[in-house]
């Protein structure tokens, strides 16, 4: 039987509860489980990539998780996956916009290798509001961001938006 590795891939600017439910149930899925901490310049990160890699190593060693792998990459995600010997993209789904978006991901990967199969998980009911934008939105106008991440992540992202300065009149 051929060994499963998976890949779930992210800006995880920041990770939030969302993230690690995604995390525990794909680690479930596959023999090893590899979390890409990426770029993607077309959304305004909060943190350096090495702030957010430390961020997701600290997450996942939360966890438990022994068949969990945090590798950072800036290449095409197909060419990720060749390099990490990956057979599985794991890719969490929040809503239909998520949906649409992800399908038409998915359709191009296979195109670029149909040996390599995407799963799509639907994150916990509880957790599907939860986006990482959102979050960094709320923190920066000083809302509480609790709810959707860790204890320590939401130090973080509070201590970033001191030094950035929070938003709006009140």
């Amino acid at each position: 039987m051929t060994r499963r590795v998976g890949i779930y891939p992210g800006t995880f600017d920041p990770i939030t509860l969302g993230h690690a439910d995604i995390i525990r149930r794909g680690a479930k899925l596959v023999d090893h489980l590899i979390l890409g901490v990426t770029t993607n310049p077309s959304k305004n990160p909060m943190f350096t990539t090495e702030e957010r890699f430390a961020m997701v190593e600290r997450e996942v060693k939360g966890l438990g998780l022994d068949n969990v792998e945090v590798v950072g990459f800036n290449s095409l995600l197909v060419k990720f996956a060749h390099s990490q010997n990956a057979n599985v993209i794991i890719r969490g789904l929040r809503a239909v916009a998520d949906f649409e978006y992800e399908y038409q991901m998915a359709g191009m990967n296979q195109q670029l290798d149909d040996d390599i199969e995407t799963i799509f998980l639907m994150a916990d009911v509880s957790l599907q509001p939860i986006a990482s934008k959102l979050v960094k939105e709320i923190a920066l106008y000083g809302g509480d961001i609790t709810p959707f991440v860790s204890a320590e992540v939401r130090d973080d992202v509070n201590a970033r938006v001191e030094k950035l300065g929070r938003k709006g009149d009140l």
